[in-house]
């Protein structure tokens, strides 16, 4: 943020006649108000980075933050069909629970599965997403920000008042669209004081999730089928505390989330039809988290973060409702507490180190048979540093990871766990202009098995090994700005080389009925990963595009003896990418995306039978921004899948075809 003081301007020699006349206006007296610039802190990212943010992220055809990310190069978005599906990401290609999911900074927890839904997470509170390979390109964080292979950054929306007197600022937001969709939103931010502010949002998301799509039948003619049990009932509020100290800054957020849905299922190819699928399931997720930051001298920093979270999950089966599925009626019970504390050390410019120390604790209840009712402690300690010079900067990290699991049955739980994981990254400026520069980066880390790998009953694991990932990147980045038509061009592309090993993997026992965790897979994943982003400006005409390209090969290195050695992983294509063009007119905006999935196998053999086609959706947005004196409303219409192609993310589990949405936006 970059104040610009109330100045006085003058002339220098007020004797001169000849600059009077030039200069009529030269000995006046002006006075300028403050003005206020409003910005993120850009760090210098010597990791790959990106990122999408405000009119960026507004314009977007896209609901949720798993909407949201498939615009990002090297991800995959397993999405189980409708608005209420789940929604999982997988980052070049190494598996969901490799994934660090961050809320404001505090990382997410799930340590029963290691999933998070990115579908439960609403844009309409978000100020920026970002996606990092590796970890984020900064020394001063807390120990977690170094325990991923791939991490997420959700930033929500902060309070920000100008110089004029106000001391509220109020939005009020309503979608509503295809499948009987009603999304309405309220947004409250008031000014205590200039040190003090607060945020309230709250939303409600209803919607049939019934759609109609085709398939083939088995005699070889086209039919068509309507998706049900896809409905969702949701309501999500936050509220935010934001505080400022001398060098420093605190905030406190609470959350809430509670969504009762129906989980539609696999649509069987023969007689899609034929089964209700009435599965049915309730959430309830709280949070409260805080963060203070402050430097203290020029020497040293402290960041200090803590959050308690409490997650319900009811899922019912019934067969006596659906006679495809066994009964099921389990509730699951999570709590997590966790704090960290963050040490930075500045011993010259060039030359920061930071030390950090997170501990975690979780619990996991539910009403299983010979559940064994499991807690895991988990302390991290990182020691980082980076070195910055005008054409060379390199960051180093270590990290420890202790893991002690506890059980309510005698012999029940798991070995401890001690493992250090390093990583190193290096960023070189070959000529002293900075459009052009590269980097590089090595990362070796793991993620512990979740509690259901160990512990469900009948099918855990408890001698599980951890699963490690180790990374290998190298890449280039070219970004300049321009004073003609073209104004900016931002150019990135990366390959990398990754190698999951002690994958762990689902085997059947005695029967198909009882299934075990055990460690078998080994992966190897190439690919390429190209960005281009371009502003243009013609007169009152602005024009954007975003280009992302990905070329992945992972293959399943596990048994050299197998038959389908070598073979494509599953759901991962070869080929993928998008566009997102947009064009600006005196408050109206044309937004175009385009995604593309290229062809993939549904199993590591990759056979026919498995052979999964390519898909693509073409979406269109107009907005029309209309300014009143204190107020301001914004009206956008959307059109999705315009050519309302038929197509599956994860097998039988059909997408909808075109749908429709209006966007009201009123801000006072």
């Amino acid at each position: 943020m970059c104040c610009l003081t109330p100045a006085a301007l003058y002339a220098q020699n007020g004797s001169d006649s000849l600059t009077r006349k030039a200069y009529p206006d030269s000995l006046r007296h002006y006075s300028i108000d403050e003005v206020t610039v409003y910005g993120q802190n850009q760090l210098s990212r010597i990791i790959p980075a990106q990122e999408l943010s405000g009119k960026e992220l507004q314009r977007l055809n896209a609901l949720s933050v798993a909407d949201a990310v498939r615009y990002f190069s090297g991800v995959q978005i397993k999405d189980y069909g409708g608005i209420g599906g789940l929604k999982t990401i997988n980052i070049r290609s190494m598996g969901t629970q490799h994934v660090g999911v961050f809320f404001d900074g505090i990382q997410l927890g799930n340590a029963q599965n290691g999933q998070i839904d990115l579908g439960r997470f609403s844009l309409d509170n978000m100020e920026s997403i970002s996606l990092y390979n590796g970890q984020k390109s900064a020394v001063f964080q807390p120990a977690k920000d170094f325990a991923s292979a791939g991490s997420i950054y959700m930033q929500t929306r902060t309070p920000r008042f100008d110089r004029d007197g106000k001391n509220n600022h109020f939005g009020v937001s309503m979608k509503t669209g295809s499948f009987g969709t009603a999304n309405p939103s309220i947004l409250w931010e008031h000014r205590f004081n200039d040190r003090l502010s607060s945020s309230f949002n709250v939303e409600y998301l209803y919607t049939t999730g019934r759609y109609k799509f085709s398939y083939t039948k088995k005699n070889g003619y086209d039919t068509t089928e309507v998706r049900r049990n896809g409905d969702v009932r949701a309501l999500r509020a936050e509220g935010g505390l934001f505080g400022l100290v001398r060098n420093g800054e605190w905030k406190a957020k609470v959350y809430f989330y509670n969504s009762e849905r129906g989980y539609p299922g696999a649509s069987v190819r023969q007689e899609p039809g034929r089964f209700r699928h009435e599965d049915r399931q309730w959430d309830d997720n709280f949070f409260v988290q805080g963060s203070f930051r402050k430097t203290f001298s020029p020497f040293y920093s402290l960041l200090l973060n803590g959050k308690y979270a409490y997650d319900y999950l009811h899922y019912l089966s019934d067969p006596r409702l659906d006679e495809s599925t066994m009964y099921v009626n389990n509730h699951y019970y999570q709590q997590e507490t966790y704090l960290s504390a963050a040490n930075e050390f500045t011993f010259f410019k060039w030359w920061k180190a930071n030390l950090a120390a997170d501990f975690q604790w979780n619990t996991l209840d539910a009403d299983l048979v010979d559940f064994v009712y499991p807690q895991r402690y988990s302390v991290l300690t990182a020691a980082a540093t980076s070195f910055e010079f005008p054409r060379v900067k390199v960051q180093a990290s270590l990290l420890h990871t202790y893991v002690h699991d506890r059980t309510k049955a005698v012999g029940g739980s798991a070995d401890d766990k001690s493992e250090f994981t390093p990583t190193f990254v290096v960023w070189y400026k070959p000529w002293s202009r900075p459009e052009l520069s590269f980097r590089a980066f090595y990362k070796r880390i793991f993620r512990m098995p979740t509690l259901n790998d160990l512990y469900y009953t009948f099918i855990g694991n408890k001698y599980l090994n951890p699963e490690y990932t180790t990374q290998y990147n190298l890449g280039v980045t070219y970004a300049k700005n321009f004073d003609g038509v073209l104004r900016r061009i931002d150019f990135q592309a990366d390959a990398y080389y990754n190698e999951v090993d002690d994958k762990i993997v689902a085997m059947p026992t005695s029967n198909q009925f009882q299934w075990t965790m055990i460690n078998l897979g080994r992966v190897e994943i190439r690919g390429i990963e190209t960005t281009v982003q371009t502003d243009w400006l013609f007169g009152p005409v602005t024009f954007n595009a975003r280009l992302n390209y990905t070329y992945q090969k992972a293959q399943d290195v596990t048994d050299r003896t197998s038959e389908w050695y070598g073979g494509q992983i599953p759901y991962i294509p070869w080929h993928s990418g998008s566009a997102v063009l947009n064009l600006g007119y005196r408050g109206w905006d044309l937004n175009y995306s385009f995604l593309y999935t290229g062809e993939r196998y549904e199993s590591v053999a990759n056979i026919p039978e498995n052979y999964a086609r390519p898909w693509y959706t073409h979406d269109m947005a107009l907005s029309k921004y209309i300014p009143f004196k204190k107020t301001a409303l914004r009206i956008t219409a959307e059109v999705n899948n315009i050519f309302n192609q038929q197509y599956e993310v994860v097998q039988c589990y059909p997408m909808p075809g075109t749908n429709f949405k209006i966007k009201i936006n009123f801000t006072l």
